[in-house]
């Protein structure tokens, strides 16, 4: 065990160096998604390339692991499984709740049409091109359909969060149906891999514990976002009694853990219940301290992920279907674009909009994966077909991301204006100061008041300084933005019902920093004015 451990230390301290600086190349001069660096330094240093390489008398860093379709050691499958628990975990607490339920309708149009679309183009391409396939219901033809409908809501998320997209009414839309489409694709699947095993064995189907099994996946991932949705405001409520946002943080995400765990019991996949509880927990008032926090440890992790998904691919493996493979990939390609862009139509997105969804539910990760190694180790497709699944996950992770990154530029994709709250009900108070230092000390007062009064400050990624300040349902904006060259502003946003008490604290900060102004000017003589504020820090610490 201490020589496997050894060989683990070994082989992610070579991932993390990998992947932080050929993702730090992309995304700095390539103007690429890091992610994309890091399936490709995957690849690079994968036990299909260079880690074959013996070292020594070490050996190769990264054997082929006997009698397995994972190319990896389950040591290290499990650490990138960790990984894809935190992206998808920090992805459900990053998306807007509101805007997830108002387009959840959308969205299940839009992943229904991409898995119908998908399966059909993907498993009539195998009857079509392949001359040993003869029907849609053979077992070479359904597993490759089924790979075809899978989204990597992983690539996905990581592309909107880093382009902070995932809010927006088509992010919402895409992270929604990604969702969806696993869901039916990991239920699709049971289907599958119950009528394939029958043909094989030459044995009559039992469709009544298929839909079973297919029921059993779909009520769970329902029940637990429901009842999810509904505890977590109870859960953070209960926490606060620690006064321990470190305790609150790490026991969320151990509750994310055995729903990832319990997800996988239902036969769902993992990552979908690591994001109902980010999801649930995504309209609390302790959301984005629990994501500040998880993103300062997932940044070790999430890259090991990738970094695997892009090990995963053998490139020997695809020269006698290289051909097949290309030509499938485009055509999976194709059914993803039209299968959800056509319905987004349907639903309020105009074209633009349209585009974006089809480009996020392009990628292909996990699932895809999933799929085909249940596939390949149940006999129903071979070794070569495994390779065009692989490839198909490859090009789909290559060229969507840039893709995705280049849909979003421009204006909305909805048609309609967006508008979750009525604003009728809100009040904006704002102050000018003569320059940016005094309107950020003022800020600075107010939020260290809120924060002695128990609420909970996030900043909020934007063209100037916003930050969130929540308690409860009790939600407050505040802006410093830039008027002039030499004058600031500071806003604060909040309810009517909420009005009298943020004025209080705005004038409890104006009433501090006056105090300590009329401190200074007092002082005439510098030196002793130098002293005194020396005594004071001292006096302070």
């Amino acid at each position: 065990m201490a020589e496997e451990m050894m060989v683990l230390m070994l082989q992610l301290g070579i991932i993390l160096i990998a992947t932080k600086f050929v993702g730090y190349v992309f995304a700095h001069y390539l103007k690429q998604p890091k992610v994309l660096g890091e399936l490709c330094a995957g690849m690079v240093i994968g036990p299909y390339l260079l880690g074959s390489i013996a070292i020594g008398s070490l050996g190769p860093l990264f054997p082929l692991p006997l009698n397995s379709t994972v190319p990896v050691s389950p040591e290290l499958y499990g650490i990138s499984t960790l990984g894809s628990i935190f992206l998808l975990f920090d992805s459900g607490l990053e998306t807007d709740l509101p805007t997830f339920i108002k387009f959840s309708g959308k969205a299940s149009v839009v992943g229904l049409g991409g898995v119908i679309i998908s399966f059909l183009f993907g498993a009539g391409a195998t009857v079509l091109l392949l001359p040993n396939v003869n029907s849609l219901m053979d077992p070479a033809a359904l597993f490759l359909g089924t790979v075809c409908t899978a989204t990597s809501i992983g690539i996905t998320a990581r592309i909107l969060g880093e382009t902070k997209k995932i809010a927006t009414p088509e992010g919402v839309t895409i992270m929604a149906a990604a969702v969806l489409d696993d869901v039916i694709s990991i239920v699709l699947l049971s289907v599958v891999v119950g009528i394939s095993s029958v043909q094989i064995a030459g044995s009559s189907i039992h469709w009544g514990v298929i839909v079973a099994v297919a029921f059993k996946a779909i009520g769970f991932w329902l029940a637990c976002t429901v009842i999810g949705v509904i505890l977590a405001p109870k859960f953070t409520k209960g926490m606060k009694v620690f006064k321990s946002l470190p305790l609150i943080s790490e026991v969320a995400f151990g509750i994310a853990m055995l729903l990832a765990g319990f997800s996988e019991m239902a036969g769902l996949a993992m990552i979908i219940g690591a994001y109902i509880a980010g999801l649930a927990l995504s309209q609390t008032d302790v959301a984005h301290s629990i994501s500040e926090r998880m993103k300062s440890v997932s940044e070790f992790f999430v890259p090991v992920f990738f970094a695997v998904m892009g090990m995963m691919v053998n490139f020997s493996a695809l020269r006698s279907v290289l051909g097949f493979a290309l030509l499938f990939s485009l055509i999976a390609f194709a059914g993803k674009l039209i299968g959800c862009g056509a319905p987004a139509l349907l639903v309020g997105f105009n074209l633009k909009g349209a585009y974006r969804i089809g480009c996020g539910m392009l990628p292909r990760g996990e699932v895809t994966l999933i799929v085909a190694g249940i596939g390949l180790a149940s006999g129903a497709i071979s070794h070569d077909l495994f390779g065009v699944a692989v490839m198909t996950m490859l090009v789909a992770s290559v060229t969507a991301p840039p893709m995705l990154v280049g849909a979003f530029k421009g204006g909305s994709g909805y048609k309609k204006k967006l508008n979750l709250e009525d604003n009728s009900d809100t009040i904006t108070i704002s102050l000018d100061f003569p320059s940016k230092r005094a309107a950020k000390f003022i800020s600075d007062t107010v939020l260290e008041g809120f924060i002695a009064e128990g609420f909970f400050v996030s900043s909020i990624e934007s063209s100037h300084t916003v930050y969130q300040i929540r308690k409860e349902s009790t939600i407050i904006m505040l802006d410093i933005m830039r008027i002039e060259d030499n004058q600031a502003s500071v806003k604060l946003t909040c309810q009517k019902d909420d009005e009298a008490f943020v004025r209080l604290m705005l004038l409890d900060s104006i009433a501090d920093f006056q105090a300590f102004a009329s401190t200074l000017t007092s002082m005439q003589d510098p030196e002793m004015m130098s002293a005194q504020l020396l005594m004071s820090m001292f006096n302070e610490d």
